[in-house]
């Protein structure tokens, strides 16, 4: 999630910023099982049950009280929806240039005049439907943590690690968050090469993601992790062993 801080391409969207109630939007192309799967992700991160997208597509808040869920993720959602920048959510199901989800720079088609930074961010539901894995770790890294992840490279611009080691500042904002919920934390920013055996009648090339857990009282790490097929998902770089996910 985040190719780099950003990615340098550039959409244009027709939002009208006039009529939005936040500045977090979802786009009208987003289908209706989309738009819900995303909607419960979200409640059950931050604990927001009143969470929702109005009929302008503007996402809403309604911060009530509230003992459950992420203070952090929470915290990151209302400087999003409060702030100056515009945050548009696209569907990009299906779209071979991005996994899972990816955030490049926009420009609004209408209200052209409006001195407004727009930033759209492609989510591709289906790629999150192709995991397989450790239950923990899929509750770690759902459409909603990826719609978190891409949201702080906005908010905080938080950068992506450059080197294989760590997962980078953005992930680490995440992981807080994963903390707080009680969820594994995630051990690492590149994919690596899965042991699982792909039929040989198939084009498949099955990737995994790990992430941690340390037991307080043991001191010792569980691992759970993810597995995908990078071929159906993408993300792989040039040497096919090792890429990002976006």
């Amino acid at each position: 999630m985040g190719l780099v801080a950003f990615t340098l391409c550039l959409l244009v969207t027709s939002v009208d910023a006039n009529s939005l109630a936040s500045k977090v939007v979802i786009r009208e192309n987003v289908p209706k099982a989309n738009r819900d799967e995303l909607t419960t992700r979200l409640r059950t991160i931050t604990g927001l049950s009143d969470l929702h997208f109005d009929s302008t597509g503007s996402l809403l808040l309604n911060e009530n009280p509230t003992s459950q869920g992420s203070a952090s993720a929470r915290a990151l959602l209302s400087r999003a929806v409060t702030g100056e920048t515009l945050i548009v959510l696209e569907d990009a199901s299906g779209r071979s240039d991005v996994a899972f989800c990816r955030v490049v720079p926009g420009r609004l088609k209408r209200d052209s005049a409006l001195q407004i930074t727009v930033y759209v961010v492609l989510i591709d539901f289906k790629d999150f439907h192709q995991l397989t894995g450790d239950e923990e770790a899929r509750a770690a890294f759902d459409v909603g943590w990826g719609l978190l992840h891409e949201i702080d490279h906005v908010v905080t611009e938080s950068e992506d690690p450059k080197i294989t080691n760590g997962v980078g500042e953005c992930e680490d904002h995440i992981n807080v968050m994963r903390r707080e919920v009680g969820l594994p934390l995630r051990a690492s920013y590149f994919f690596t090469p899965s042991s699982l055996k792909a039929d040989p009648n198939f084009a498949s090339r099955f990737v995994r993601l790990t992430f941690e857990r340390k037991d307080g009282l043991s001191a010792q790490t569980k691992r759970y992790w993810l597995v995908w097929d990078s071929i159906t998902v993408g993300g792989l770089v040039a040497d096919g062993q090792r890429a990002l996910v976006q």
